[in-house]
């Protein structure tokens, strides 16, 4: 039987009860398809705080550094929200992008028309639409220094500093060409060139690895009509690339082409390969949610669908993967909603669903 080992690190909020539907999940497509999951456990985040005073402990950065393939829920709250803390849970998601060398952020988002009236698009605005955005994790304002306050003549100021290499966005770059060549084949890159000086570096250096694959067409975009047109037009987009601060906002912001940021999943990668796929860092975009949390209401596709990532890109276990993407399919178009989704079922009942239709043959009605 194969063998994998991911580490897992539920953290705050309703990461834990989120992260332990994913767990199941990923446990059951394991006993149908022939694997095992070894689940190293590990604290992040403020519950790391509360225990050892670290969000980011070097037992659980160890821990990631040996495992396949990491699986988070989520960090932070209001537990932990004092601005004068040495030291804040979310510190703890830049530790790890750091450590892990995860420079690459995928973010899948996808219309699903069960879902039209939990959109405040018009479904003829988001029917069909299909994106993935793909964000660079590592440079930019999250990372560059200069960063901190200070004070000259009474007057109190702080800056961060938005600096990128030329190797930086070369690679993130290629990763989402390539990303491009399995689908539709369109690539845009998004900057605001005609402002940042970082962004003319980024969009001269797209310009110089574009002709390096022709099949794919590459254009760019300013964020702020960008911004514009995720709403306005979002089947126009196929991949987008751009830097830190961008894809996170244009990215949560998809959100609503979905229908729920409980819905939406995502992997970060790095350079460092496993014995069957790429290693990475897979968790739902959503946060701690810490008014849902331990009242078994939050919605668990989002994770569930970051687990079956992991499946595909970091354990090569594509049938499961597979199987796990149906289930989910099932889960979104018949299955019980949570209230972000318009209903009224509880976070046990979505699972109940899941591992039922994961239980189906492939291309079965559970």
């Amino acid at each position: 039987m194969r063998e994998h080992r991911v580490a897992y690190l539920p953290g705050d909020g309703i990461g834990p009860e989120v992260c332990a539907v994913a767990r199941d999940c990923v446990t059951a497509a394991g006993e149908r398809f022939g694997f095992e999951v070894a689940w190293d456990e590990q604290l992040v985040g403020g519950a790391a705080i509360d225990a050892v005073g670290d969000p980011l402990p070097p037992v659980t950065l160890d821990a990631c550094r040996s495992a396949d393939a990491v699986l988070l829920g989520a960090v932070g709250g209001p537990a932990w929200d004092d601005p004068a803390a040495p030291t804040r849970p979310e510190d703890a998601l830049l530790g790890l992008r750091a450590g892990l060398e995860l420079f690459a952020n995928l973010r899948p988002v996808r219309a699903h028309a069960a879902l039209a009236s939990a959109s405040p698009l018009r479904p003829e605005v988001r029917d069909g639409a299909d994106v993935l955005i793909v964000r660079e994790l590592t440079g930019g304002l999250y990372f560059g220094r200069p960063q901190g306050r200070e004070e000259h003549d009474g007057v109190e100021s702080a800056v961060d500093t938005l600096r990128y290499t030329r190797p930086e966005i070369e690679r993130i770059v290629e990763l989402a060409i390539v990303l491009a060549a399995d689908r539709r084949r369109h690539l845009t890159s998004v900057d605001k060139a005609n402002v940042l000086a970082s962004s003319r570096l980024w969009r001269e250096v797209v310009d110089e690895v574009a002709p390096r694959h022709p099949w794919v067409t590459v254009n760019h975009a300013l964020v702020d009509s960008t911004a514009y047109l995720l709403m306005a037009d979002p089947r126009r987009f196929d991949v987008i690339v751009t830097e830190n601060l961008f894809g996170d906002i244009l990215s949560d912001e998809a959100a609503a082409i979905a229908g729920s940021l409980g819905l939406l999943p995502s992997a970060s990668l790095g350079t460092r390969t496993t014995a069957h796929g790429r290693f990475g860092l897979y968790e739902p975009v959503h946060g701690s949610a810490p008014q849902l949390a331990v009242q078994g209401l939050a919605n668990p596709l989002a994770a569930v669908a970051s687990a079956a990532m992991l499946l595909r890109l970091s354990l090569g276990e594509m049938d499961a993967a597979d199987a796990l993407g149906e289930a989910l399919d099932a889960a979104v178009e018949r299955g019980p909603r949570t209230a972000d989704l318009g209903g009224e079922a509880g976070t046990q009942a979505v699972a109940a669903f899941l591992l039922a239709a994961l239980a189906a043959p492939v291309g079965a009605t559970p």
